[in-house]
């Protein structure tokens, strides 16, 4: 295990959303949110009804979000679409890092089509036209597209999340993933901050390649994709 502070990491968006991420945040009451083409996270300061309240304001009618807030029964005023269990993994600062062996491209808002689309085929609907504001993301091209990226989401104070890790399918098994993870590694490293991420429980091959690279599992987390009834 691989501990990670609770108070953080039990409720990563709020705390993104109220620090390092408060310039793309929309707030109201005790709720936050990321506007619908930056993310599809919300948070609450603690499952309350008066929080549901305030996060009912912040969103349209129908429209859905992911939370995380552990065991709390919603209020009617939501529905609950859909769940997912991840874990979050962390880097221990016993583990080297080792030199990246390719050349990566800093990418920004001119190649923000090509990661929607590039991040579309392994995770989609998460990754959105403005995510790239969330951190620092870098790529691999080929002859005439985006073969390869990774980058940050979550900024929490001392330990920035890698995400959007992902490779087109025809170039896989080419160590991109691992590069394109070291690369980001090595920045957090030489800044003094802590590496860490969500994967999904069912993704055994993700899980498979964290655990290579040295990433320990730190705790389970259940999202929840919730939307406003009405």
């Amino acid at each position: 295990m691989c501990e990670l502070p609770e108070q953080l990491f039990a409720n990563p968006a709020w705390h993104a959303l109220n620090t390092r991420h408060r310039h793309l945040a929309l707030r109201y009451g005790a709720a936050s949110r990321y506007s619908a083409d930056v993310a599809p996270f919300a948070a609450v300061a603690e499952p309350s009804a008066e929080a549901f309240r305030d996060l009912h304001a912040l969103l349209e009618p129908g429209e859905p979000v992911w939370i995380a807030i552990g065991d709390y029964a919603l209020p009617r005023e939501f529905a609950v679409e859909a769940s997912l269990e991840c874990l979050q993994m962390a880097l221990p600062q016993s583990i080297a890092t080792p030199e990246t062996t390719r050349d990566h491209a800093r990418l920004s808002a001119r190649d923000a089509r090509a990661m929607v689309a590039l991040t579309d085929i392994a995770f989609p609907g998460f990754f959105r036209p403005h995510s790239y504001r969330m951190g620092r993301y870098y790529g691999m091209r080929g002859a005439d597209a985006l073969i390869a990226m990774g980058g940050e989401r979550f900024q929490l104070e001392g330990f920035p999340e890698i995400s959007a890790v992902c490779t087109h399918p025809v170039h896989r098994g080419q160590g991109l993933a691992s590069d394109l993870i070291w690369r980001l590694v090595g920045e957090h490293r030489r800044a003094g901050l802590v590496s860490w991420l969500h994967v999904g429980c069912e993704n055994l091959n993700a899980i498979r390649l964290y655990t290579q690279l040295g990433f320990v599992v730190s705790r389970t987390i259940e999202w929840r994709r919730i939307a406003r009834a009405y």
